[in-house]
């Protein structure tokens, strides 16, 4: 055997060998506070899009959670190095921003929009310049009621249009859950009930919920390239 041909028979088993060898998977890091870490349980939403995905035959996804409860803007910031960046991932979903203006009212705390701004921008920068593709999320409900009597309604929404126009200004993908809870919210709550649609206790998320949040998640996960 000449050489050109044992230089053309390598290459056929380099190809060969390529085509079989395991696609290396996209880490996909969801970044929040108690809605995010309850994401992971049984029927959280991590979990149900994880399912979906394999029931589907989708496979080149690693699916992480990064929520711990209680957390604000400038939480995940200072966490960021350890709970995200150390896991090289490739997308990252940043769903912060209801203890921000949840916690104005029951702990006498929260954060200024000035500076909720400041941190999510903060983030989004380190981020990206670790080459992570980011996603930002706008925060779902506090409160179920359709008719925006919710006492923090005001402040959910002046934050959701925070995050509608970082998404605008940096060119992100954005998913409006803010938008997809009232609309679904003024069709289906027709008892005007300030718990138990989407929702447990106004905020955390049940079981159709965690679906919602896990279907509108994936339909921008799955454009990023």
């Amino acid at each position: 055997m000449n050489s050109k041909l044992i230089w053309l028979a390598l290459f056929v088993i380099l190809l060969v060998s390529a085509s079989f060898a395991p696609q290396k998977k996209k880490k996909v890091v969801f970044f929040g506070d108690s809605i995010t870490q309850a994401g992971v349980s049984p029927n959280g939403y991590i979990t149900v899009l994880d399912k979906t995905l394999k029931q589907q035959g989708i496979n080149d996804y690693e699916l992480i959670g990064a929520g711990i409860g209680g957390n604000k803007v400038y939480d995940l910031y200072l966490r960021m190095e350890d709970d995200v960046l150390s896991k090289s991932p490739d997308i990252v979903i940043i769903y912060v921003g209801v203890n921000d203006v949840w916690h104005k009212r029951s702990f006498g705390t929260g954060t200024d929009p000035d500076k909720f701004e400041k941190f999510y921008r903060a983030i989004i920068k380190k981020l990206q310049a670790a080459n992570a593709k980011v996603i930002v999320c706008t925060p779902a409900t506090i409160g179920e009621k359709n008719d925006y009597s919710n006492e923090q309604d005001g402040d959910l929404n002046k934050y959701s249009n925070i995050i509608r126009n970082m998404a605008k200004d940096l060119n992100l993908p954005l998913v409006d859950l803010r938008k997809l809870f009232t609309d679904y919210e003024k069709s289906n709550n027709s008892q005007n009930t300030d718990k138990g649609v989407l929702t447990v206790d106004g905020v955390h998320l049940n079981d159709l919920g965690n679906e919602m949040v896990s279907k509108a998640m994936w339909e921008q996960i799955k454009n990023i390239r």
